[in-house]
C-alpha cells in the first residue's frame, strides 16, 4: 500500500489559490462594473448635502450639529465641515467625492463649480 499524505496536500492548498485568484477577479471586476454607479451616487450625495447644509447653518443660523440631524437616510457616510469665515460647508463621501456650498449674497447657498 502507497501511503500519499503529501499528494492531498496539495490540492487543497491549490484550490485555496484559486479560490483567492478568483475572489479578486471577481473584486475587480465589480469594482470596474460599479464604479460610475457609485461615484454618481457619491458626487450627488455630497453635493445634496453641501448645499443644504449650507443653507441650514448660514441662511437658518443653526449649528452644523444641528444641521447634521436633517442628511437623508442613506446619506451616513457624508461628512460635513464648515469655514465659517468663508461662509462654506463642504460635505464628503469618502474616496469618492467632495463638494463644497458658499453662501451667495442675494442667491442662497450655491455650489461650487464642477471640475472634469
Amino acid at each position: 500500500m502507497a501511503n500519499f499524505p503529501a499528494a492531498t496536500a496539495r490540492p487543497s492548498r491549490r484550490w485555496g489559490l484559486w479560490l483567492a485568484a478568483a475572489g479578486l477577479i471577481a473584486l475587480a471586476l465589480a469594482a470596474f462594473v460599479y464604479r460610475a454607479p457609485i461615484t454618481g451616487y457619491g458626487t450627488i450625495a455630497a453635493a445634496y448635502s453641501a448645499r443644504v447644509a449650507c443653507s441650514c447653518r448660514f441662511v437658518a443660523g443653526r449649528s452644523l450639529e444641528d444641521c447634521a440631524k436633517d442628511k437623508l437616510a442613506g446619506m451616513e457616510l457624508v461628512t460635513l465641515r464648515e469655514d465659517a469665515a468663508d461662509k462654506s460647508v463642504t460635505a464628503r463621501f469618502p474616496l469618492v467625492a467632495e463638494e463644497t456650498a458658499r453662501l451667495k449674497p442675494g442667491y442662497g447657498c450655491v455650489l461650487d463649480p464642477w471640475e472634469d
